[in-house]
């Protein structure tokens, strides 16, 4: 490592270039859904219609990350991070021009794409660059720059919405990611290794089609087509593996997570984690504007506390890693989300605002306590060689725990509600199937604390 610090580049000079461009995600996702209105009046799309603009991105980008990572272990991660670069500004640029809301869709769909080659990579990337001791540090760095996006993402996508139109806000997405490109030569050559070794076509194949069959079997988890779908998961899942096994060069790391603990273990905590907490701001928002009549700028601030504190903790918390067992960090934060989820459980049409308060801000120091330490774990836990897949690996885990969040969160809805309309009447139906899913998530947190507990034991 000395003799790489001696080389001309600044290792913290990238890890902004780096950063820059992971706040993309979070803030384009975040933004874009106070768009939404304007969207669907210009396009006049109904609210079906409008959630595919989020869930076009969603769905590439969970497709694509796995291929993406394996892709940066074998033809360079600096490669496939600048093309996923490329892409997603791509992406941006059409989308501001886009006619249609078809052609929106397709466009949001290739932001996907290029999301999952940027986020498949970054944290590899940092992993590769950064010793064990400052390691934590700079992940931690990385992560505060999700949370940041999701702290401003509603606010500036609100304002720019308002005062200049909802393509101002794929301006704005577009204006940070070229940066990154102008200086594409300061990184160093020693980030760009490659291998020659055979891309795995069958495997990336079946797991397309199998997270195309979950998404969809999510989204209609209470008809008869959902639960075929979701059957299909289960067949495919076992294919997948059997597959996998045959392969020289897997695109889902099977070897790892059989003979690694800490990897295994730190990624089904990293799903767990994101499957308890990824609903809660979603469910409070209906919450706040249904139950307790607040206008969408008065929920929406006060839901900015919970992204705030994490953007507040994740550094902290990843320094502690640099310090302290990176599991035993992460299992005090999931702890703490659990004790979070388990507080909402007990909302109320009355309950103080001031409790509300504190249990974001709970939620929040858990969360951000969790994340940094928990993909330090992951990152240390393999070599070199397969950062990348690591990295794609981190990145799935939070990416599926969305989308079982707001599945989980659509079938509890549809069981109680079924499609009644939220009104007055209806509110103690609403507020039973809050409990409910706050309660669940909850257990879950303790699964994944006695999880995140058991990775370094023998």
């Amino acid at each position: 490592m000395e003799q790489e610090e001696n080389k001309p580049y600044s290792r913290r000079f990238i890890l902004i270039l780096i950063t820059a461009v992971t706040f993309l995600n979070p803030f384009t996702g975040s933004a874009i859904n106070l768009a939404l209105p304007a969207i669907g009046a210009e396009f006049t799309a109904d609210a079906a219609m409008l959630a595919w603009v989020a869930s076009a991105y969603l769905l590439s980008s969970v497709i694509f990350l796995l291929p993406a990572g394996r892709l940066g272990d074998t033809r360079g991660r600096v490669t496939v991070f600048l093309l996923g670069v490329v892409v997603f500004t791509a992406g941006s640029i059409l989308t501001i021009f886009t006619p249609t809301f078809e052609l929106l869709l397709a466009f949001r769909f290739l932001q996907g794409i290029g999301g999952a080659m940027i986020y498949a990579n970054s944290v590899a990337l940092i992993t590769q660059l950064f010793p064990p001791g400052e390691r934590g540090t700079a992940i931690g760095l990385n992560v505060t720059a999700t949370y940041a996006g999701l702290s401003l993402g509603p606010f500036l996508g609100g304002a720019l919405t308002q005062f200049f139109g909802w393509r101002s806000i794929f301006v704005l997405t577009m204006l940070i990611a070229i940066p990154s490109l102008l200086y594409a030569g300061k990184y160093p050559a020693f980030l760009n290794e490659r291998r020659d070794e055979r891309f795995d076509i069958p495997g990336t194949v079946i797991s397309s089609v199998l997270i195309l069959c979950l998404f969809l079997g999510l989204a209609r988890a209470t008809t008869p087509a959902g639960v075929v779908l979701l059957v299909a998961v289960v067949l495919l899942g076992v294919i997948l593996i059997r597959v996998e096994q045959q392969q020289p060069c897997p695109i889902l790391p099977v070897p790892l997570l059989v003979s690694n603990r800490v990897f295994a273990a730190s990624n089904g905590a990293a799903l767990i984690n994101y499957s308890a907490t990824y609903a809660v701001g979603f469910l409070l928002s209906l919450y706040l504007q249904y139950v307790r009549g607040y206008e969408p700028v008065a929920a929406g601030t006060l839901l900015l506390v919970q992204p705030v504190i994490m953007a507040f903790v994740a550094p902290i918390s990843g320094r502690l890693a640099d310090r302290i067992q990176p599991g035993h960090v992460a299992s005090v934060g999931m702890a703490l989300s659990g004790a979070a989820l388990f507080g909402f459980f007990f909302l109320s049409p009355t309950t103080p605002v001031a409790a509300i308060v504190a249990l974001l801000v709970l939620l929040g120091v858990g969360v951000g306590l969790f994340s940094s330490p928990n993909t330090t774990a992951i990152m240390g836990s393999v070599t070199r060689r397969d950062y990348g897949c690591a990295s794609a690996m981190t990145a799935m885990m939070r990416s599926l725990g969305m989308m079982l969040s707001m599945g989980a969160v659509l079938v509890v809805f549809a069981v109680v509600m079924g499609s009644t309309v939220v009104t007055p009447t209806t509110f103690p139906d609403f507020l039973l199937s809050l409990r409910l899913i706050f309660l669940a998530l909850a257990v879950l947190s303790v699964f994944g604390v006695v999880l995140s507990l058991r990775r370094n034991k023998s």
